[in-house]
């Protein structure tokens, strides 16, 4: 009779522990309580496709997605002052650049020139900023690991192997600007988790920079029959524009700069951190589809 007893007292912890796991893969997926019930299986392989993307390597990686992009690429993509923001930084200041690839801006950007190069490198000759490159996948060069060799590892960095998510604030420290190139904020599954994230790496004063690609724009010159890959509703359903949402954001400066003449509509974001009591409306995810960039929905929570 005890032995039965036992038996019975393991197989309730043992299922215990089940439901636990259960519950916490649940709450990963972004599921609600009734998540099961829903088409949740689809997002799943579409992230399991996402993941072989990022993870591709040479002849394998799609002709889409751009590993490489040069410092002059993002002078031309981002929005309007940038350049000077980063030539303005100093030695003892910090660019932490996400989804950096193979880190070729940051190589650019500590590149010998002067100032008649200025333009193209946004780099003034002087003190340059200690920098930090970050890649889901490492993706480092020989012209990578021999530039960190020269210029030491307190000067620049190359992290891989997490998403952003995943770094402690004590791994990481602030930065007084964090740019974004078709990085995170274009590929995450959880908007509001990664932007959270980005303001609290910023120091106060600080610059995030990046862009957002096929999305309903700001000042609303989008063509209506643009196949959007990024789409936002509010409570009810209704279409809700990026730096809208973005602009509900506490202690944070947004502005965005429309370009609806680019090849799909593109909306350019600065924002600034003006305190450090921040907080961003919540979004939860509807959709994802994986591409480069991927499609995904999502809808502003209660």
């Amino acid at each position: 009779m005890h032995s039965i007893k036992s038996s019975v007292k393991v197989w309730k912890t043992a299922a215990t522990r089940l439901a636990v796991l259960i519950v916490i893969v649940v709450q990963a997926l972004g599921l609600g309580a009734c998540g099961l019930q829903e088409p949740a299986q689809p997002w799943i392989k579409e992230i399991a496709k996402q993941e072989k993307i990022y993870r591709s390597r040479g002849a394998d990686v799609p002709s889409g997605y751009v590993t490489g992009r040069a410092l002059s690429d993002y002078a031309g993509l981002l929005p309007s002052g940038f350049c000077d923001a980063l030539g303005r930084l100093g030695s003892s200041d910090r660019w932490l650049d996400i989804g950096a690839g193979d880190g070729q801006a940051i190589l650019d950007y500590y590149a010998p020139g002067d100032d008649a190069a200025w333009a193209e490198t946004c780099a003034r000759p002087g003190g340059k900023a200690r920098a930090v490159a970050m890649s889901i996948e490492d993706r480092q060069t020989d012209k990578w690991q021999q530039q960190a060799a020269s210029l030491g590892t307190d000067r620049i960095r190359y992290l891989s192997g997490k998403r952003l998510r995943d770094y402690s604030l004590e791994e990481l420290g602030k930065f007084q600007i964090i740019t974004d190139v078709y990085g995170g904020f274009s590929y995450t599954e959880d908007l509001s988790q990664f932007m959270e994230k980005v303001l609290s790496l910023l120091a106060t004063g600080g610059v995030f920079y990046t862009l957002v690609q096929s999305v309903h724009l700001e000042d609303g010159k989008d063509n209506p029959k643009t196949w959007y890959l990024t789409e936002l509703v509010d409570v009810a359903g209704r279409d809700e524009k990026v730096c809208s949402w973005l602009k509900q954001t506490t202690c944070a400066k947004v502005s965005c700069e429309s370009k609806s003449d680019w090849d799909t509509p593109t909306e350019l974001i600065n924002i600034r951190k003006v305190c450090s009591d921040v907080s961003v409306p919540r979004m939860k995810l509807l959709k994802f589809e994986a591409g480069y960039p991927p499609g995904r929905r999502f809808q502003l929570e209660p």
